[in-house]
């Protein structure tokens, strides 16, 4: 069963919950016994580029370069061809 975020709109209470379909909400909170809820969707992982392949750095080398922030004499060398 998938685990879905839910929130209580009276309370502010956040958790999880086994759900059995995509569909069904829980009947109330359970903290406040409040019925007006909201389920709460994931983030997308936006930190990663999407045609970046893992291990690789920002500028797209394998390794890091020499001089932080993976830079040479004051700018990225990403635009280099190597």
């Amino acid at each position: 069963m998938p685990i879905y975020d839910y929130k209580c709109r009276s309370c502010g209470y956040i958790w999880e919950e086994r759900s059995e379909s995509a569909d069904s909400t829980p009947a109330s909170c359970p903290r406040c016994g409040g019925t007006d809820l909201q389920r709460l969707f994931p983030a997308p992982n936006l930190l990663r580029s999407v045609g970046q392949p893992p291990g690789r750095t920002c500028c797209g080398r394998e390794e890091r370069c020499d001089t932080p922030p993976c830079a040479g004499g004051g700018g990225c060398r990403k635009n280099e061809i190597w």
